[in-house]
């Protein structure tokens, strides 16, 4: 099976990642992508984040109807801050008959060079990066790799970031969810 990982804190999971990970899902040779929900990047600060759980939890409501979307807490076990790296590895380990290819934006793209073992990464595992609107002119320096694949996925400028601040700010963001994950966040007064 042919599984792209969608790494991700998903705080909280919204329609852009929802649409994204559909269009590739459904226009690329991925048989499930899995949202991998990280409890900790080394790139973010813990105290902003909603509890691990939590998190899983909006996800697995925003994927339950997606036959070939799943949830995964596969970096819950995982020695702390998590690195793709050590993650891939023991995916490799428990899923030797899967093929797993990495899921990232653009803009991720540009730093991929500082990413931990980005060299046994990339030597393993296919990149399927999905367009970002940016004025940012840096160089790629991967541009023409054989494993990394630009993908025409709809460019989704939508970030958690934005969702939470404007939950805080009282404004209606429900268009911007899954509808399950809208009930979800409002119930538990998450953002406010």
């Amino acid at each position: 099976m042919k599984v792209g990982l969608y790494f991700g804190t998903f705080n909280p999971i919204h329609i852009g990642h929802l649409t994204i990970a559909n269009y590739l899902v459904e226009h690329s040779d991925l048989d499930q992508v899995w949202f991998v929900v990280t409890p900790q990047s080394p790139f973010k600060k813990k105290s902003s984040l909603l509890d691990d759980h939590q998190r899983l939890e909006m996800v697995y409501l925003a994927t339950k109807d997606y036959d070939k979307l799943r949830p995964s807490d596969i970096e819950f076990g995982l020695k702390q801050p998590n690195y793709t790296i050590d993650t891939l590895t023991y995916l490799f380990e428990k899923f030797p008959k899967h093929e797993f290819s990495l899921i990232m934006g653009e803009d991720n793209l540009k730093s991929f060079h500082k990413w931990k073992n980005y060299e046994q990464i990339l030597e393993n595992h296919e990149i399927l990066v999905y367009p970002r609107l940016s004025d940012d002119k840096t160089e790629n320096k991967f541009e023409d790799h054989p494993k990394i694949f630009n993908i025409s996925a709809p460019i989704m400028e939508l970030s958690s970031t934005f969702i939470r601040k404007n939950i805080k700010a009282g404004k209606n963001v429900r268009p911007m969810l899954p509808d399950k994950v809208w009930h979800y966040i409002d119930e538990m007064n998450f953002y406010k």
